[in-house]
């Protein structure tokens, strides 16, 4: 039996300004994930200032900053529930304004912290505490903004739409990269190691509070009737799986192979191949800058053919690409910038395909009053589990002597995100609920 739909179209307020809407997506969630992209892209640089080296060749500060990393991401499912759930309580606009102030805070105590030779063990405890802060907030964000940007878009138009959350990412990654190569090519590295790492980080939390002042202008996408409805009668943190459970589930196979392949192409690949194959990773940083470029163009391109298409046709192609190609193309990596720019731009050409719709097929699975948890919670498990362990885990093997097996692990949670995309159902033509 279909489901009711009777109450829901009052639970959307449709903005007046779809330019001002789009705009506070934009630019808090820009801030947002310049704060971090830039702990994963220097990592390698700080790694020594918060955990002491065994050796003079050791990863064990690379893996310890790593470790940490994944830390951050465990802390995004909490975020996603409870950000989430506040979203769909008390409106998408103040849970965003919420995600942008943690944000701006965890990176302005990475950047201010001291370094364990200063005060021991309390520098990666601080290190600790600001990740989780910022994991919280990353949860928080996808959660309340996929709901904002898509309850924004015109229904013909929502893969369009839906393409601008992972640009303003994406803007936010080349300029994490390109800060990160600047400061690299401009600073010894010595002066890189000791302080030029901290530099990015405290423009980022400046930057945030620039972000909030843009978001408390924008309009309300919920109803005043969902938001101030009597206390007893509000969302539940866990009413979107007891609702709907298949969805809930759907969006967290649908995330799982994205998730991994997303932050190893955008972020950790120049890492990934210099302890590999002892690839020069200030040239890393450069070509990250081209193959970014093209991923960004190519979001919008793939989020307009997904309104004319279909979510499942540009899903299938993202998963299949990767069940085949992922092995092949790990195995090319050479130490020149001609083989990481070609593993780089092909990857990212395929990871477009799904995340410039990963907003709108999460946000039409979902009706309006549990669309903030609903997004939030398994789409920040997916990227808890596999997106946050990932570098660690290539880290890890490539340590032990086995960073051939990258590859397979990579192409075999994709094989499982492949099976969820053929089950999944057409929502590109559906209304909202």
């Amino acid at each position: 039996m279909a489901e009711p739909r009777v109450a829901e179209p009052t639970a959307l307020a449709r903005p007046t300004s779809r330019s001002r809407q789009l705009l506070a997506v934009c630019v808090g969630n820009a801030v947002e994930w310049f704060d971090w992209y830039i702990y994963s892209i220097l990592a390698i640089y700080f790694a020594g200032q918060f955990f002491p080296a065994t050796t003079d060749d050791s990863l064990v500060p690379l893996l310890s900053t790593l470790a940490i990393f994944a830390v951050g991401f465990f802390a995004r499912p909490v975020g996603g529930l409870v950000i989430g759930v506040l979203a769909d309580r008390f409106g998408r606009r103040r849970a965003l304004s919420g995600t942008i102030v943690g944000m701006g805070v965890g990176s302005l105590m990475i950047g201010l912290s001291p370094t364990y030779e200063q005060i021991g063990i309390l520098a990666p405890v601080i290190l600790l505490v600001a990740r989780i802060i910022q994991g919280a907030s990353a949860g928080g964000e996808y959660a309340a903004g996929s709901a904002f940007l898509i309850e924004s878009a015109p229904s013909a138009r929502r893969g369009l739409f839906s393409s601008v959350f992972y640009m303003s990412a994406t803007v936010a990654n080349l300029a994490a990269i390109g800060m990160a190569a600047l400061l690299a090519n401009l600073l010894a590295a010595d002066a890189m190691t000791s302080w030029g790492w901290r530099v990015p980080f405290l423009l980022g939390s400046v930057a945030a509070f620039v972000g909030l002042w843009v978001r408390r202008r924008a309009e309300e996408t919920l109803h005043e009737d969902v938001i101030e409805k009597p206390k007893g009668d509000r969302v539940g943190l866990f009413d979107f799986f007891r609702e709907h459970p298949k969805e809930a589930l759907q969006i967290f196979g649908l995330t799982a192979a994205p998730a991994l392949v997303f932050y190893v192409w955008t972020a950790f690949l120049p890492t990934y191949a210099s302890i590999t194959v002892g690839f020069d990773v200030s040239k890393g940083l450069v070509t990250g800058v081209i193959s970014l470029s093209v991923f960004l163009l190519a979001l919008p391109v793939c989020g307009a053919l997904s309104d004319k298409l279909g979510r499942r046709p540009m899903l299938i192609a993202f998963g299949l690409f990767f069940v085949i190609a992922t092995v092949p193309l790990l195995s090319s990596l050479r130490p020149t910038m001609a083989s990481l720019l070609l593993v780089q731009v092909t990857g990212l050409l395929f990871i477009a395909c799904w995340a410039s719709i990963s907003a709108a097929t999460a946000a039409e699975l979902f009706p309006a009053r549990l669309r903030g948890a609903g997004i939030g919670f398994p789409y920040a498990l997916a990227v808890a589990l596999f997106g946050g362990t990932g570098p660690y885990v290539a880290t890890w093997l490539v340590d032990i002597g086995h960073a051939e097996r990258f590859g397979w692990y990579v192409a075999a949670i994709a094989a499982v995100s492949t099976v969820v995309y053929f089950l999944l159902p057409e929502t590109a033509k559906r209304p909202l609920r």
